[in-house]
């Protein structure tokens, strides 16, 4: 009985469950995927609201128009600082208390940019939109909790249904923009950013439904987690920063590309809309082609339709061209990503090593922004 002590004990601030690895808590293999999948849904819409409003209202606020990108960075190396807490809080305190803390970061990003909006305030506009960066550094975690496997579900199944939920964002974002546009006509960005603090509010009751307990052993701790090799995550990190960094350089240079070719801001509108639809809706065949190539290949070949989207775009000069271009970049990054996430789970890796790999998204996605802007 002694020996089994080291074991079980708890590092300090821990709780402890007396339970195998992976077995659910309190009815949570039921209802475990689909709060997973709720919350990435949410997690997502939030930020394409935040994101929907980022570009022009910094060149709006910004005293100089050369840091009229400087918010959307500032998403975006939040996102980035709040990989490693948001691995360690998941694997001390688990996901209730972890995801709770990121939909906070959340709530009051999106109240602090509201209230810089109506305050012509630049510095805290920048600052509400590191907060809601940190909110997506955590909401990006859903995916690796997916990917992970609980319940019955199969990894790649249960990781496509969370990452394809995502798709929920492009779909009913642009009716909430129009609704708070006509609840509060006076303003242009406010309500943009109210409906992405609401949002995250929502993510905040999500998380309480979770297990109050921390994984019964930390996956660092376990001689699966111990014995896998940091190697085997550098091909997917590489696929996935390369998909990241295209995705970002492409996208933030697209809207001024067709604007420039006379499409109407309404039209642009409409195109990104059914972009990010398809960055997500691809997750729910993700399983099928991932059981069928593999992992390595599904992430190769959606950092192949990457290259191709740049082409597309480059020689893209009506909308229909563009649109077209768009959705083959949407695609390419939703099968690098989810793809690449389902290539490092090829053993048990600790979330430390997922924590580097989210790192080296954003990183690469913040060179793409400084590529595309000249920032």
């Amino acid at each position: 009985m002694k020996s089994l002590l080291p074991e079980i004990a708890a590092r300090a601030g821990r709780l402890v469950c007396f339970c195998p690895p992976g077995m659910p808590v309190d009815g949570a293999e039921r209802r475990g995927p689909a709060l997973l999948a709720a919350g990435f849904a949410l997690s997502t819409l939030s930020q394409t609201l935040a994101l929907g409003i980022l570009p022009l209202a910094g060149a709006l606020l910004a005293p100089r128009p050369a840091l009229a990108t400087l918010p959307y960075m500032a998403m975006l190396i939040g996102a980035a600082v709040a990989t490693f807490p948001a691995s360690f809080l998941l694997d001390a305190f688990g996901r209730r208390a972890s995801f709770a803390l990121g939909a906070s970061h959340g709530v009051a990003g999106g109240l602090v940019l509201a209230w810089a909006l109506t305050a012509n305030a630049f510095l805290p506009f920048c600052l509400g939109a590191f907060w809601l960066g940190v909110a997506q550094g955590f909401g990006l975690f859903y995916r690796h909790e997916a990917a992970m496997g609980g319940g019955a579900m199969g990894r790649a199944m249960l990781l496509g249904v969370v990452f394809g939920s995502g798709a929920l964002a492009g779909i009913i974002g642009p009716g909430i923009l129009m609704f708070g546009a006509r609840l509060m006509p006076t303003s242009v960005f406010a309500p943009a950013a109210l409906s992405a603090a609401l949002v995250q509010v929502l993510v905040l009751g999500l998380a309480m439904f979770f297990a109050p307990q921390a994984e019964p052993a930390a996956r660092v701790n376990t001689p699966a987690a111990s014995a896998y090799d940091w190697r085997d995550a550098l091909a997917p990190t590489i696929v996935g920063a390369a998909a990241w960094f295209g995705m970002t350089a492409l996208m933030l240079a697209a809207p001024s590309a067709m604007i420039a070719c006379g499409i109407p801001a309404a039209g642009v509108a409409g195109l990104l809309a059914w972009h990010v639809v398809a960055m997500y809706a691809p997750g729910f065949g993700i399983a099928a082609l991932a059981t069928w190539i593999g992992a390595p290949a599904t992430a190769l070949a959606g950092l192949s339709l990457v290259i191709v989207a740049r082409l597309l775009l480059g020689a893209a000069d009506a909308a229909a061209a563009f649109g077209g271009g768009l959705i083959v970049l949407a695609v390419g990054w939703s099968l690098a990503t989810a793809a690449s996430t389902l290539w490092l789970q090829k053993g048990t890796p600790p979330r430390s090593l997922l924590a580097l790999h989210d790192l080296c998204l954003f990183g690469a996605a913040l060179a793409g922004a400084w590529l595309a802007t000249g920032v």
